[in-house]
């Protein structure tokens, strides 16, 4: 069995300033690292929240290189941390649209996961409307990363309301799930379908948002998360950049499968 280890969830209220966000996740991966996390893990879109969604192709990098890449690497090197930096916009075949895609850094800053998202958010009522495809192109492969650390499966904010997708990749000892949740649908739906999450999987679930209101407008839920296998809130954040810190005790993923096999005891699988 592996050890128990401290993860941290980092909350933000990125802007549309590359070099700003980098900096503030940098201040904050810092102040995560200084207080033993050696899990870190940064919110969807947390390098750029643009006001157009053309913002997102104009500082699209090829897979491997480019600023923000390079920073994150730097982050996990300096650090010795094992780094989840929310999601890159990276290059894809087509010239106007990105793949939104979540990279795990090692603690020698070298990369070893890669998750493009899958489901792309689409609402449009009461006021807002949003359509990732018309600037995104949809990943098609489930990722898990098996690490020292624990057996980590990721999603990608509107992958929440996807059980299938993780149900699909059980048994696993972490769900990581870098998000930037509308204050609307957030208020709604967030915490429950979070929650639902680490009972069905037996798991911890980790999940790091954006919180607050952005320079584009754009209103975001936060309530960055860590929930144990049990469904019980470990920890959260409310609103504003925040850095939050929790235990994942392997101990307690075995107490729940042992008292309760449910995942044993799948019919359809």
């Amino acid at each position: 069995m592996k050890q128990a280890f401290t993860v941290a969830t980092i909350q933000m209220v990125s802007g549309t300033d590359p070099a700003h966000n980098l900096a503030t996740a940098a201040r904050l991966v810092a102040d995560a690292a200084r207080q033993g996390a050696q899990l870190v893990v940064l919110p969807e879109y947390f390098c750029l929240m643009g006001r157009e969604d053309g913002d997102k192709v104009r500082i699209r990098e090829p897979f491997g290189d480019g600023p923000i890449q390079q920073a994150l690497a730097t982050m996990a090197r300096e650090h010795g941390v094992w780094l989840v930096g929310g999601t890159v916009p990276l290059q894809c075949e087509a010239d106007d649209k990105v793949f939104n895609t979540l990279l795990l850094y090692a603690p020698d800053g070298s990369v070893h996961s890669r998750y493009d998202k899958i489901h792309l958010f689409g609402f449009s009522g009461l006021g807002e409307r949003y359509c990732e495809s018309d600037s995104i192109v949809a990943g098609s492969e489930p990722v898990r990363a098996q690490t020292p650390l624990a057996d980590i499966a990721f999603g990608i904010c509107y992958d929440l309301r996807f059980p299938e997708l993780f149900r699909n990749m059980a048994p696993f000892d972490v769900l990581v799930l870098p998000a930037a949740f509308t204050a609307t649908t957030g208020e709604a739906h967030w915490e429950v379908l979070l929650r639902a999450r680490a009972i069905e999987n037996q798991c911890y679930v980790v999940a790091s948002a954006q919180g607050g209101l952005h320079e584009n407008g754009r209103k975001t839920h936060g309530q960055s998360l860590v929930i144990d296998p049990w469904g019980r809130i470990v920890a959260q954040l409310d609103k504003d950049e925040g850095v939050l810190l929790a235990r994942i005790d392997p101990t307690i993923i075995q107490s729940v499968r042992t008292r309760l096999p449910a995942l044993a005891h799948r019919v359809f699988s």
